[in-house]
């Protein structure tokens, strides 16, 4: 068992006060068996209402109204989790080998359909030719470990680059350009994986690393497969590696959109935007 202290800071700054928005906030882990909330706290400015709901995902969500104008937006949360090992105790699941192509229970498989559908699907020729020029993703007996390999093809392929942009590339884009952020290698994972008729979905949250613990991390993205009996299984293609408890799930969705740490709009001039500061620092006890 370990303690993590997640200091999350986003600031948004203006040259000129301006009325914002209403506010969605994606910052509150996600709790399970192998992960709980001890504690949390959220420091908002300007002035502000704030009501917690669980989306359609059961992500937790802070929506906020602000009550003045500002020319500084500034969230920042702070959060201490317990994470122990997989309840009741880490037990290898290597007689669970599921065979491809997967088959879901029928109880299961309408919800599994939404996440079996491309986030974009312009790009499906591409994606496939992609994987076609490797004949080892298909040499495996079982699913896991094609995905294994998947994941640890794109991380050798894609040159990790952070990008303070908005969005994502598309899977085309990042193929092409051979470089990308986390994000957008898991959204790369994410419809590659789909193009097999598996089902995926987009995480992000916070990674228990070097950058975290000196305060200069960013939040980190990674792609979720769900295979039957396993569950839904986490693959880090940033990493190339399977997912572990240093990777802290604050929001899935089935499309990276949908688990924006920060999104809300304001009424000004474009030009009245200077910039974003977003940084993370984890403490372990």
């Amino acid at each position: 068992m370990s303690k993590l202290r997640i200091e999350h800071r986003t600031v948004y700054m203006y040259r000129n006060p301006v009325t914002l928005g209403r506010h969605r906030l994606v910052v509150r882990p996600r709790e399970g068996h192998d992960v709980r909330i001890e504690g949390m706290s959220i420091e908002i400015k300007p002035t502000h209402r704030l009501v917690w709901a669980r989306d359609v995902y059961s992500n937790s969500v802070a929506i906020v109204d602000f009550l003045e104008p500002a020319a500084r937006l500034e969230v920042c949360s702070t959060v201490t989790v317990v994470r122990t090992i997989p309840f009741p105790k880490q037990e290898s699941h290597q007689p669970i080998l599921v065979g491809f192509p997967v088959e879901y229970d029928a109880l299961e498989a309408p919800i599994a359909g939404v996440y079996q559908s491309l986030s974009y699907p312009d790009d499906l020729v591409d994606v496939q030719l992609w994987l076609q020029q490797f004949p080892e993703l298909t040499s495996a007996d079982d699913v896991e470990s094609r995905l294994l390999a998947l994941c640890f093809l794109i991380s050798k392929q894609t040159k990790y680059q952070r990008r303070y942009s908005k969005g994502v590339q598309t899977p085309a884009q990042t193929i092409k350009l051979r470089s990308g952020s986390c994000r957008d290698a898991a959204t790369l994972m994410m419809d590659a994986v789909r193009s097999l008729g598996l089902a995926a979905r987009f995480a992000s949250g916070y990674l228990d690393c070097p950058a975290s613990a000196a305060g200069r991390a960013a939040m980190h993205a990674w792609t979720e497969v769900y295979l039957p009996i396993l569950g839904w299984r986490g693959f880090d293609p940033t990493l190339g590696e399977a997912t572990s408890l240093k990777h802290i799930v604050v929001g899935v969705s089935h499309h990276p959109r949908g688990v924006m740490p920060v999104s809300g709009t304001f009424i000004g001039a474009s030009s009245d935007f200077i910039e974003m500061i977003a940084d993370v620092k984890i403490e372990t006890f």
